[in-house]
């Protein structure tokens, strides 16, 4: 469904309300099909394109692509970043390592975790205003990470940083669809709630009752992208799926910036949800406006093996997000 409302878009007539995109990140595994299907959207204007290495080549790459968007790719400066970053109305950060084979998200945290609280700042100090989502994992952590940073800066707005798990609903609609035989997995609704890692993936099948015991397809959604990882051999990991949630989670955005009532996307944001268990951030589905988050749901009825699952995911989602804040206080940078 998105796919193919990217694709009449790219061709159609100029959507109302156009905006500048950055991608900080844009010559990676990730980032390069990212820029890509935003190239796409033609609800994007322009096309800011970011990477300490690789850029401008990207970019120069991308800009043949006959849609209406302008692109263009800066140099692995301050001054570069910065002013890819002024007049952003959203900003994508899948900068980062991959994963490897053995590797949790979790061990990809002490490299990626400063490359984000480095981004952060600057996003905070050139496009504080900006809808920001973060792609780098360990997303539980970053997420957390870039809170603390825009809090220093005193620009924290809650309704504008968002951590993409768009990813984990798409494989629990495509893992489904195999079991219940639907052609078309873009038609199921399968809420994905928690977290962005393992045991706090919950993905929950109350249209599908008879999977909520299916520990094996709970488990395939929670670790999808060992099954990447596996594939290519250590040669990469989930880049190109990835890339799909990410600009699906843009064009949302785009959409409900636009005017579209209704624009629900699930989203690691600061939360209500289980803040009395100080937990600060929760994925859920997420009503999207104007400025960003304008509703958040809760996650509705659970059944008594769900209820179990999220016991263990709120553990160890309180763990991660504490990780993430510890280290901008140990490591603020300069």
């Amino acid at each position: 469904m998105f796919a193919a409302r990217i694709q009449r878009r790219a061709f159609s007539a100029s959507a109302r309300n156009l905006s500048k995109v950055a991608v900080l990140g844009a010559a990676g595994g990730i980032g390069q099909p990212l820029s890509l299907l935003l190239k796409l959207n033609t609800r994007v204007t322009e096309l800011a394109l970011y990477d300490i290495r690789g850029g401008p080549g990207v970019a120069a790459d991308i800009s043949h692509v006959n849609t209406k968007s302008l692109v263009k790719g800066y140099e692995a400066t301050p001054s570069g970043l910065a002013a890819a970053l002024k007049g952003s109305d959203i900003v994508l950060i899948p900068a980062g390592v991959p994963r490897k084979p053995g590797m949790t998200r979790d061990d990809l945290f002490n490299t990626n975790a400063s490359i984000v609280r480095d981004l952060a700042k600057a996003v905070a100090e050139s496009a504080p205003e900006a809808k920001l989502l973060i792609i780098s994992n360990p997303v539980n952590s970053t997420v957390p990470i870039c809170a603390e940073v825009f809090k220093a800066k005193k620009v924290f707005n809650p309704k504008r940083l968002f951590g993409v798990t768009t990813l984990d609903i798409v494989r629990a609609e495509t893992f489904v669809a195999e079991i219940v035989g639907e052609s078309q997995p873009q038609k199921l609704t399968i809420p994905v709630v928690g977290g962005h890692s393992g045991e706090t993936i919950l993905p929950l099948f109350s249209n599908h009752p008879e999977l909520s015991s299916n520990a094996e397809l709970v488990n395939r959604v929670q670790f999808g992208g060992d099954e990447v990882v596996k594939a290519k051999d250590g040669a990469g990991s989930a880049t190109l799926s990835m890339a799909f949630a990410g600009a699906r989670m843009a064009d949302s955005l785009l959409r409900a910036a636009d005017g579209e009532k209704g624009v629900i996307e699930p989203t690691f944001v600061d939360s209500p949800l289980y803040k009395d268990q100080g937990i600060d951030f929760f994925s859920s589905n997420v009503e999207l406006g104007p400025n960003g988050v304008e509703k958040i749901h809760p996650i509705g009825k659970i059944d008594a093996n769900e209820e179990k699952l999220i016991e263990a995911c709120l553990g160890d989602l309180k763990k991660n997000i504490a990780k993430g804040v510890a280290f901008v206080n140990e490591n603020p940078g300069k």
